[in-house]
């Protein structure tokens, strides 16, 4: 997947449990343990605004863009 979640290292930077932050956003802790391993597909707006609040953060700090195998090549 060409978009990644940098949320792990947020988390460590904010000295923050992942349960914790899933209470203060208010989202289950299986939703959020799903978009920081990068298998969630999609992200509401709502989310990422809450998450930004919450880690006192950008929406570049969490999102990162890689380049996959095949679009790198062309």
């Amino acid at each position: 997947m060409a978009i990644r979640v940098n949320l792990d290292l947020i988390l460590l930077e904010k000295r923050m449990s992942l349960t914790e932050l899933a209470d203060r956003v208010g989202i289950t802790l299986a939703n959020l343990s799903i978009l920081k391993t990068g298998k969630a597909r999609a992200m509401r707006f709502t989310t990422l605004e809450a998450l930004c609040r919450e880690l006192d953060c950008q929406p570049a700090d969490l999102l990162i863009y890689e380049a996959d195998d095949e679009e790198a090549a062309n």
